[in-house]
């Protein structure tokens, strides 16, 4: 049976620069949302990496192309969950928890949270990237990721949650956090 770690997120926060950067494999990339259309697999080591579509929204795309692309994802997570290994939920932290208040606003569970919660009652081990973190200025950092760990059901400080949380910048290259979490997992099969 192969593993697989699985890289998922709203569209537009990085997965595929991340799976690049993990994986030395290049996907197409764009500067709009909606440009990985279908799971992507490259093999490395033990495992595959597989880099999904992101959710939401997506550049010229009708809301029923969404919401297809939304059943897509949660149909490959519950068909291929006894394969998933590890399920890396990327997130941009510099624009998470703006999203979330509007969402929240709106009376809303945020598309992020409504994910996390998910692949928790899938029973799946679960990393959160918190990507961009190149765009948070140093001092707030740490401020960020407790609020975004409380958002998503971690008491803060985040620091207690490293074995869940990685702070990374995948565009920056910075991301021997989540390179250090993978392997620890990768190295238990």
């Amino acid at each position: 049976m192969s593993r697989e770690i699985v890289l998922i997120g709203r569209s537009n926060v990085g997965k595929s620069t991340l799976f690049w950067q993990l994986t030395g494999t290049r996907v197409r990339l764009g500067k709009r949302p909606g440009i990985t259309l279908h799971p992507f697999k490259a093999p490395l080591g033990k495992v595959y990496y597989v880099d999904m579509p992101g959710y939401g929204f997506m550049f010229k795309t009708s809301r029923a192309e969404q919401e297809k692309t939304k059943d897509l994802i949660v149909h490959y997570f519950e068909e291929h969950a006894s394969e998933i290994l590890l399920a890396v939920q990327v997130i941009d932290a510099s624009s998470f928890l703006d999203i979330a208040d509007r969402w929240e606003g709106r009376g809303e569970v945020p598309l992020e949270i409504e994910l996390w919660e998910f692949l928790d009652d899938l029973g799946l081990d679960v990393i959160l990237a918190a990507n961009k973190m190149d765009r948070i200025a140093r001092l707030d950092r740490d401020g960020a990721l407790d609020l975004i760990c409380e958002r998503l059901g971690m008491l803060p400080p985040w620091t207690q949650w490293q074995d869940k949380v990685a702070p990374i910048s995948a565009k920056r290259g910075q991301i021997e956090p989540l390179r250090a979490l993978i392997s620890a997992k990768v190295a238990l099969i």
